[in-house]
């Protein structure tokens, strides 16, 4: 048993939101009690003792939208590259490096990613990958990283045409593949969705193939107009918006997740309400790719079940936290709103969807809940209690601050040192790994 103790602990239970000194018993995967330090320190003597040193006791963070294959490119330049628009991007880029990826490639990836997950003080991904270099497979050896070190992954391959039907025929058996393995495994740290890239790049037969293989109790992770190329192309091809196609395959349903969700109007924000689907709101991305900024708070207004991804772009949820209430200030010209719309998200929203695919609670310091709990370096130099924890995390912390991370009662990481990998190797390994991508892609 562990106990994490003398601690500002944000539980997220609204019974019992904020503990002043506080401190959590986790015995096995899960919380066993929270309560005050010298109560639980009496009760159990013979714990392991965390001390948050005056610190924060939070809840891990979730990302519900993360993207392991792009993992090498910090760093790399593109001969020849000029992105400007949204497509030239993806193909200037994102699929070029994708097209250079092996599953070995794939593997050194996912390390890099989930090291600064844990230091960034996320335990839950959803991840949406793609490698075209090599598909079959590929997801093991993600699920391979992500047993190593201790976290818990929903994995997807993403289904394309956009390098022809073999591929695409590919994907489609790679997700099925991954799904009923997953369905065998009993840890409930792994878990698989049915990936597809976006309505632009899957044609009618890819969408119907894809739909008759994939078992019952399993959703979509798609991009659903991130772009406005994408909703051009579905008007123009298809004579219908994103949505409304996707609904007419049967896509949408309480398990299929739509990352971006930009270009929607009230009719398909209505559809999406009505089928119970799941969006992430992805902002860093959006911006950096100058895609604009999706109706989040009509979606949440709504009641659509809106979370917080990163896309790849960050591992830091803090600082997609931030990154969020300030878009849509901005975007709104209303400096008093997201003060409670971003917060739910982060904090309630990604639980709330992590658990459609997870059986064990996550989300809360609460008796019951997985023992994903997390040490923040962060002393408050004002007063803080129940009523302005929001205010402290938005302009106090940052993942940096992350000192401990434990998942599911394991401890991953310990006074800014990770528990289960040398991580000087690990990164001259992945250095090495990057070196040869990189090589690859310039020739």
């Amino acid at each position: 048993m562990i106990i994490v103790y003398n601690g500002r602990m944000i539980t997220r239970d609204e019974k019992n939101p904020f503990i002043e000194d506080g401190a959590v018993l986790i015995d096995g995967k899960i919380i066993k009690e929270v309560g005050k330090t010298t109560q639980l320190k009496k009760k159990y003597p013979k714990s392991e003792l965390i001390d948050a040193k005056g610190g924060l006791i939070m809840p891990a963070f979730i990302n519900m939208h993360e993207h392991i294959y792009s993992a090498m490119a910090r760093g790399l330049s593109i001969k020849g590259y000029k992105g400007n628009t949204f497509l030239e991007i993806l193909d200037g880029q994102w699929w070029k490096i994708d097209r250079n990826l092996n599953n070995n490639l794939t593997y050194y990836s996912a390390l890099e990613t989930y090291i600064e997950c844990i230091k960034n003080g996320v335990t839950t991904i959803f991840d949406h990958h793609a490698s075209f270099g090599e598909i079959t497979n590929s997801l093991d050896f993600i699920e391979k990283a992500n047993n190593e070190l201790g976290l818990r992954s929903c994995l997807c391959y993403e289904t394309s045409d956009r390098d022809g039907q073999k591929k695409s025929d590919s994907a489609i058996k790679e997700n099925i593949r991954f799904i009923k393995k997953c369905e065998k495994d009993k840890s409930d740290m792994i878990k698989a969705m049915f990936g597809m890239h976006a309505q632009f790049t899957l044609s009618d037969k890819t969408l119907e193939k894809s739909m008759k293989d994939i078992p019952k109790g399993v959703g979509v992770h798609i991009h659903v107009a991130e772009g406005i190329e994408d909703l051009h192309a579905c008007l123009k091809d298809h004579h219908k918006r994103i949505v409304d196609r996707l609904y007419d395959f049967g896509i949408l349903g309480e398990k299929t997740m739509l990352a971006h969700a930009i270009y929607v109007n009230e009719h398909e924000l209505d559809l999406i309400k009505h089928s119970n689907t799941m969006v992430v709101h992805n902002p860093e991305s959006n911006m950096g790719n100058a895609c604009g900024c999706p109706p989040t708070l009509r979606q949440f207004q709504k009641g659509i079940l809106v979370g917080l991804g990163s896309d790849g772009y960050t591992h830091d949820m803090m600082e997609s936290y931030k990154v969020a209430k300030l878009l849509h200030q901005h975007s709104n010209c209303d400096a008093t709103c997201a003060w409670g719309e971003i917060p739910a998200m982060l904090f309630e929203n990604n639980a709330k969807m992590a658990n459609r695919y997870f059986k064990t609670p996550l989300g809360k310091i609460k008796k019951g809940y997985s023992g994903d709990v997390i040490v923040v370096n962060y002393i408050p130099p004002t007063p803080m209690n129940k009523d302005n924890i929001s205010g402290h995390l938005l302009f106090g912390i940052n993942g940096a601050m992350v000192n401990t991370t434990i998942c599911a009662g394991k401890v991953l990481m310990k006074d800014r040192k990770l528990q289960n990998i040398d991580e000087e190797k690990t990164l001259a390994k992945i250095r090495e790994a990057s070196k040869v991508l990189w090589k690859k892609i310039n020739g």
